[in-house]
């Protein structure tokens, strides 16, 4: 078993006795653990914040608008979609944006020993370059799923990944002319002072216990809301209205001043990942569907298959940004056959991260997903005029 799927393994242990899958005693134990952990994690946190808001620790005030996208709990908020649509609004007006990314469980080009030698030579470390906004410039394995998804559907906005989100801002100002930044992931990015926050919240699963990590998903407390200018509650349309409004007062508690948008993933088309031949939604009704995915809720995505009329039969499930075998796509395949599935059905998040195979028994589609605003729309549509007016900057601090 290799360090990856260890670590998988590890993950999905400590997951089980967060959620009180299991009550032997030493789940019971461990969770004492854990919540010992959180409230420290917790001061951390609050700390953090408090010595930025303070200005004991410098935030960079690049010459450019930055909006930061991202949400309080680890994973499965919808948010890649969202800094499309956001993304893909701002182009149209003609706007020159640049993504930011930390590229998350990405490889690096460089060894260590090449990063050494450059180290001692003074040799600048630059960002990675996704998408120069002309073209994609690395694969998922080097960029990271979310932003090869990202330079992929976005051009001509450039996409750069790096930890290090001031160096690729400031690249981004010089070598783009960028006049707009999105973080994505930032909210708890701190080191680049943003014009807006853009905080997400999953509908169907707010805040999940309460409690901050490692006891519960929660990046950092519930009051944090406060410094969101813009909250979208994504999947709104898997709860009940009476839910939303409970959902939506409990948010203002600690944000009153919050605007909020209403939106929900909407299957747009399904794509065959080895050809590109798009199929409409509807070519699901009727077939028998087994389904392939690594993200952090499958349950939304199983769920939407029978909801477009397709009957899911077989279901594989690998832990969040899995990087897929050859084996175990074969394996799925062969397995999805057996069981008299017509297809096989992927996200798109997940379609980046599935090699070749020659072995290709079976139809493999991913479903292609946009972002439909229920409830809300004014209050996006004021915040994109917010943005647009104010004055394009190209200034490198």
């Amino acid at each position: 078993m290799s360090k990856h799927d260890l670590a998988e393994k590890f993950e999905a242990r400590i997951v089980s006795a967060m959620n009180n899958t299991h009550r032997s005693l030493r789940d019971r134990m461990v969770r004492g653990v854990l919540f010992t952990l959180s409230r420290c994690f917790r001061g951390v946190v609050i700390t953090r914040l408090w010595l930025y808001t303070e200005r004991i620790f410098r935030q960079s005030l690049p010459g450019c608008q930055i909006i930061s996208v991202g949400n309080l709990t680890v994973g499965g908020t919808g948010k890649t979609p969202v800094v499309e649509f956001l993304t893909g609004r701002l182009l149209e007006k003609g706007r020159k944006v640049a993504i930011l990314s930390r590229g998350y469980r990405s490889k690096d080009k460089k060894s260590a020993l090449e990063k050494f030698k450059a180290k001692l030579t003074g040799q600048k470390d630059l960002p990675k370059i996704v998408s120069d906004g002309k073209s994609v410039l690395l694969d998922s394995e080097f960029a990271g799923d979310e932003p090869y998804m990202l330079a992929k559907n976005l051009l001509p906005a450039a996409v750069l990944v790096d930890k290090d989100r001031v160096k690729s801002c400031n690249y981004a100002i010089k070598n783009y002319q960028t006049d707009i930044i999105i973080l994505d992931d930032g909210f708890q990015y701190l080191k680049l002072r943003p014009s807006y926050n853009i905080c997400l919240v999953d509908s169907t699963n707010p805040f999940d216990n309460h409690h901050v990590l490692p006891r519960g998903l929660l990046r950092e407390p519930i009051k944090h809301l406060r410094r969101a200018n813009l909250i979208f509650l994504t999947k709104a349309n898997q709860r009940r209205r009476a839910s939303l409004v409970h959902l939506k007062k409990f948010i203002y508690k600690h944000n009153p001043e919050a605007k909020i948008v209403e939106c929900s993933h909407k299957p747009k088309h399904l794509i065959n990942i080895y050809t590109g031949e798009k199929k409409s939604v509807d070519f699901l009704k009727g077939k028998k569907v087994a389904s392939l995915s690594g993200i952090a809720v499958p349950q939304g995505f199983e769920n939407s298959i029978g909801k477009l009329g397709g009957d899911l039969i077989y279901k594989e499930r690998f832990a969040d940004h899995h990087r897929f075998h050859r084996k175990e796509i074969v394996n799925c395949y062969d397995k999805s056959v057996e069981c008299g599935a017509d297809l096989v059905l992927t996200t798109e998040k997940d379609a980046v991260r599935i090699p070749d195979v020659d072995e290709k028994r079976i139809d493999v589609y991913y479903l292609k997903i946009e972002i439909g605003i229920y409830h809300g729309r004014e209050y996006f549509d004021e915040f994109i005029s917010k943005v647009l007016i104010e004055p394009k900057t190209h200034k490198i601090y």
